[in-house]
């Protein structure tokens, strides 16, 4: 390309990247927006299974304990795009929502990308122009920012905005150039690892189960045999061990691997107490009086968690039901409240949801996202030492993120 100038270059055509070029663009810059997919927003529009959840509808309190780092960093962020600022401004530009359970919000459609849509429709009209290239290096003169240097060129501009994302799902993009660009110009990376991701097991029986999901159970999981997280949803056994929406979330808790024991307790009855339970057993085991004990748990337990059962309760499957103990029923109850599944660590961190680490926030100013030690650089999004539990809060934080530096340029 001939050499192109701008105001601002904003590098990184994601969820950060749009939101940041569009309320630049509309404050009357000249913005330029690198990408070198031809799709912008190609993560937005995987996430949430395809749904995206937008942002979680809570206060600022509440968002700020779903930080499991530095929370005090986004107070100043989150006051100027708060996630009920967000949704008014999703819905100002034609995208209906709604709230679902944990005050997750998501379109209405269930369909990511009319969230993609708005933003690059908002982006249109404000005159961004987005080129497909790959940025390579930012060039500076006297510590501050001049221009861009692409594989196509360079590109003069007196901001540049680094929204390139983490190393979670790479096929999207996600590389960790940006963390490459900004210890090129002295900024720290602290260590990269993956949050929001399954989870792997020793336990045999993970993959005995394999394609197994569990609804409606009670997750728990353990550091050091200390209670961690504990919830109530959806989980998945896999051939490597366990993933679905209560583990990619109990997973973002765990973050000392390596150093700590970790362990998933499952209680997979969670709407019946002990008593209840027990008075339930007795039920099924009269009605099942001269059945072997394997045969006897279909009213219980899913198909393919029957032989595990059977395994780990210790009571010999040819046992007549009408046979078996008061103490042996006991250890089937313990066992219903509180299956055990072992973990010996995380997926790879193109499997998660979620980069943990990243470009230190002691080197960027909270209230304007920009660098403390390079004059016109500024960071959004994921890119950012920044990360939060499931539920909307770390798209809120690109959102946030992204529309402080866009009014700070």
């Amino acid at each position: 390309m001939n050499l192109l100038s701008a105001d601002a270059v904003v590098i990184g055509g994601g969820a950060a990247g749009m939101m940041c070029s569009a309320v630049a663009a509309e404050r009357g810059l000249d913005v330029i927006l690198l990408e070198p997919n031809k799709i912008l927003g190609r993560k937005l529009r995987i996430t949430g299974k395809g749904r995206c959840n937008v942002t979680n509808n809570c206060d600022i309190r509440e968002f700020l304990n779903n930080i499991p780092g530095d929370g005090r960093f986004l107070y100043s962020a989150l006051n100027r795009l708060s996630p009920r600022d967000t949704m008014e401004l999703f819905e100002s530009l034609g995208l209906h929502l709604k709230t679902e359970r944990g005050n997750r919000v998501f379109p209405v459609s269930d369909n990511a990308n009319d969230v993609a849509g708005a933003l690059q429709r908002c982006m249109n009209r404000a005159g961004v122009r987005v080129i497909h290239s790959s940025a390579k290096h930012i060039i500076t003169e006297a510590d501050t920012v001049t221009g861009v240097e692409t594989c196509d060129g360079v590109i003069e501009c007196r901001a540049a905005v680094i929204c390139t994302g983490g190393l979670s799902y790479p096929l999207t993009g996600s590389r960790g150039a940006g963390y490459k660009m900004a210890q090129e110009l002295g900024h720290t990376v602290t260590p990269t690892r993956p949050s929001l991701v399954p989870l792997e097991s020793d336990d045999d029986y993970c993959a005995e189960m394999q394609g197994f999901s569990l609804k409606n159970v009670t997750l728990s999981a353990y550091e050091d045999d200390k209670l961690i997280y504990k919830e109530l949803g959806e989980m998945l056994f896999t051939h490597f061990g366990v993933s679905g929406p209560l583990v990619l979330s109990a997973s973002s808790h765990m973050r000392r691997f390596g150093e700590a024991k970790y362990e998933l307790r499952i209680d997979l009855k969670p709407g019946l107490d002990e008593k209840k339970l027990d008075a339930r057993l007795l039920r099924d085991f009269e009605k099942y009086a001269n059945r072997d004990f394997a045969n006897s748990l279909g009213d219980l337990a899913g198909k393919a968690m029957i032989p595990v059962l059977v395994r780990l309760s210790g009571i010999p499957a040819e046992t007549k039901v009408n046979s078996i103990t008061r103490e042996q029923r006991h250890e089937l109850l313990r066992l219903l409240k509180s299956f055990p599944v072992s973990v010996s660590g995380p997926r790879p961190i193109d499997e998660a949801i979620v980069t943990s680490g990243g470009v230190s926030t002691k080197e960027i100013n909270p209230r304007t996202m920009q660098s403390k030690l390079v004059g016109g650089l500024y960071f959004a999004g994921e890119v950012m030492d920044l990360d939060a539990y499931t539920g909307g809060f770390n798209l809120q934080i690109a959102w946030s993120t992204a529309y402080v530096a866009a009014n700070s340029i």
